[in-house]
């Protein structure tokens, strides 16, 4: 039996229009857009989130996707570099970026969550995506030549053991794949010419899994570096930086076919065109803009010009203007007026004081208390299973009456006033007859002290990788034979009391 939860609606809004909201408590923003987005499902409309914060963007992910396990949610991550950076992303960035842009592409997606440092990056066309992803089937016939051909010119590197994204390997009649935006890699193994079977299989152990039906090859990098798309970077760094070309370290390393750290800062010189994210959404789109995102946007435009005024004078690494690789802020929100808008915003819980009082003959009295005048349902959500059976003992101690679920589906199909279960909420809410409280708000201050710790690490995390972004003017020589980027797996940070990090 499915009982009716009462939370706000967000309304359907035309093309063209706009709409504010007024905030809504963290948790309860993810349950309303996840239905909002149930409702565009409908009609075949996409669901474009655009946040304002990193953290957010990956908050609602979670949330909507517990919430809602029916919708297809992507993420389109930010490559997690400061402009200008002398290293690159990591691969699975930019291999969760690409199969983002491609189902965006296939209009195969119901929610598309995007950071406002993503949403200004001018991407590659929707043309080079098109023309470099390819599916492979059982059955069909391969020709194992033009397949070494189309993996070269996708970006992918040749090895004798596949283990990470954007590698290929053929002996034989087997050829070990693996492709961006996958999971696992895939064997396919051929009979003559022909697709005898596709399977995933383990890079650890390198031993077949499961079959699966077809396999879909994604470019490895969201650039080309082939010969045409040397040919045109060339042509375009010759004619957008003054000077001898051959000084440059950048332009040396890409005509020999070498993608050096922080190539991805050149992006726009590798195309006769660049695209936005706007290229790639379809025309019914409807957009949410979460938080504040003309100050989100604002910083990002901000910082690169900070960063550019700080690095344009290095000869050898010549950088591009901000202007040439993100979209100024007006520009950007202007091209939102064409698709139907919503403007929310998230806040802090309104939950009461329900922090346990490990001192007290009852701990759980503020939770009791709340319980007791509470008209509507209550889900007490654990962060794990092994959680929830540490809460649960504590409940039963204090003799208060409750139930399990294991998801979201089976807590709306339970009668019972008292719930316990687990969920990925960052934070509880109270909406009318609904409430939802997590061990953000029963453990207050364990995960204050937590939030502390985590933000230092962040600050010295991010100090760190902006004295490494600078290495190579302090000291050329570690930076030529090693290279900034290599240094990311190098640093054992020490944040004390017993947690230890490598970046």
């Amino acid at each position: 039996m499915q009982h009716n939860l009462p939370h706000p609606q967000l309304p359907l809004v035309a093309k063209g229009q706009s709409k504010k909201i007024a905030a809504m408590n963290a948790g309860l923003d993810s349950l309303t857009l996840g239905q909002l987005a149930l409702d565009l499902k409908t009609s075949k409309q996409l669901l474009v989130i655009l946040a304002a914060s990193a953290f957010d963007a990956s908050r609602l992910l979670d949330e909507i996707r517990w919430f809602f396990p029916s919708l297809n949610v992507h993420l389109l991550p930010d490559w997690e570099t400061l402009p200008y950076d002398h290293f690159s992303p990591h691969p699975d960035l930019t291999s969760e970026r690409l199969s983002t842009l491609y189902l965006i592409s296939q209009q195969n997606c119901d929610v598309v969550i995007v950071p406002a440092s993503t949403a200004l990056i001018r991407f590659a066309p929707q043309s080079y995506l098109s023309a470099r992803t390819f599916m492979f089937k059982k059955g069909q016939k391969l020709d194992l030549e033009a397949l070494r051909t189309q993996c070269a010119n996708a970006g992918y590197h040749h090895v004798t053991q596949v283990i990470s994204p954007g590698e290929f390997s053929v002996r034989g009649g087997l050829v070990d794949l693996f492709p961006m935006g996958s999971a696992l890699p895939y064997r396919i193994d051929l009979f003559d010419d022909e697709i005898e079977t596709i399977r995933t299989f383990d890079v650890d152990t390198q031993r077949s899994l499961y079959p699966v039906p077809e396999v879909r090859l994604l470019p490895a990098r969201e650039f080309p570096l082939d010969e045409a798309g040397i040919a045109c970077f060339r042509q375009n760094f010759r004619e957008f930086f003054e000077g001898d070309p051959s000084r440059s370290r950048i332009y040396k390393d890409v005509s020999k076919a070498i993608p050096t750290g922080g190539i991805e800062w050149y992006l726009p010189l590798f195309f006769t065109q660049t695209a936005s994210l706007f290229d790639y959404l379809p025309e019914n789109s409807m957009l949410v803009l979460h938080g504040d995102l003309d100050l989100a946007a604002q910083s990002f435009w901000h910082d690169a010009q900070n960063r550019y005024r700080q690095l344009a004078y290095d000869v050898e690494r010549p950088i591009l203007p901000p202007e040439k690789l993100l979209l100024k802020v007006d520009d950007f929100f202007a091209r939102t007026h064409q698709y139907a808008r919503l403007s929310l915003s998230s806040e802090k819980n309104n939950l009461p004081d329900l922090n346990i009082e490990r001192r007290a003959e009852n701990p759980l009295f503020k939770l009791q208390q709340f319980i007791d005048q509470f008209k509507g349902r209550i889900l007490i959500a654990a962060e794990s299973l092994g959680r929830r059976e540490t809460m649960g003992q504590l409940l039963q101690d204090q003799h208060m009456s409750f139930t399990t679920c294991e998801d979201w589906q089976a807590f709306t199909a339970n009668a019972s006033k008292v719930i316990l279960g687990v969920s990925a909420l960052h934070q509880g809410f109270v909406s009318e007859k609904l409430a939802v409280i997590t061990e953000a708000e029963l453990y207050a201050g364990t995960v204050r002290q937590q939030r502390r710790r985590n933000q230092e690490k962040a600050r010295n995390t991010e100090g760190m990788l902006k004295d490494l972004s600078e290495l190579r003017e302090n000291d050329p020589v570690v930076h030529e034979q090693h290279g900034v980027g290599r240094y990311r797996g190098l640093i054992n940070l020490d944040f004390g009391e017993g947690e230890t990090e490598f970046l």
